[in-house]
């Protein structure tokens, strides 16, 4: 009985040990992982800075990006267009645009290829109406280039099309009408009974 125990309380001890072990084995990403969150935190200071040669200088040449709106821009010239066309001047949809990004779960690495993805809690500032916020999802696709850089290669936004702000201004909007148009329906029809007294 002593003996076994001796056996089992030996077992115990080298598991601990293995475990800890293994516990303290450093992650053979860890640079790399350092260098995408620096990544991360560089692009959302350009957005907010409202700079897009910021936002592109963290792209790839042959990048994909797919935006709110579902137009896909391809290539770093595109992705130029798009933005000179949504922001910052007398034509454009947006003022500004600012967003506040988190990551979901760790990247996974395939080589030199890193796929990450998270939530952004974006602020849009909209010329012809009032400011409005919403709650996004991002997920990118990242890779490493010759020299030793990581660069976007695709970048997906969305958000949820069933459940957002501008839907609850839409139904608020339409209850506000049906409201109004029975109030107006109310008073047209007293004063019709009003005339027809006469």
């Amino acid at each position: 009985m002593i003996a076994s125990s001796r056996v089992a309380a030996f077992v115990a001890a080298i598991c601990l040990l293995i475990g800890c072990a293994w516990a303290q084995q450093p992650d053979p990403r860890a640079e790399d992982r350092k260098q995408l969150r620096a990544m991360l935190a560089e692009f959302e200071a350009a957005i907010n800075a409202q700079s897009i040669d910021r936002m592109i200088a963290e792209m790839d040449d042959s990048v994909t990006v797919i935006w709110l709106n579902a137009e896909v821009s391809r290539g770093k010239d595109e992705v130029r267009a798009y933005y000179g066309r949504m922001v910052g001047h007398q034509k454009a949809i947006l003022n500004k645009y600012l967003t506040k990004a988190t990551i979901g779960a760790p990247a996974n690495f395939y080589g030199d290829v890193a796929v990450a993805e998270g939530s952004t809690a974006d602020e849009f500032y909209p010329i012809a109406r009032g400011f409005f916020t919403l709650d996004s999802r991002w997920s990118t696709t990242v890779v490493k280039n010759p020299a030793g850089e990581w660069k976007i290669v695709l970048l997906h936004l969305s958000s949820n099309v069933f459940n957002n702000p501008l839907l609850d201004e839409v139904k608020a909007d339409i209850v506000k009408g049906a409201v109004g148009g029975f109030i107006a329906g109310l008073m047209l029809m007293y004063v019709f009974m009003r005339l027809r007294r006469r």
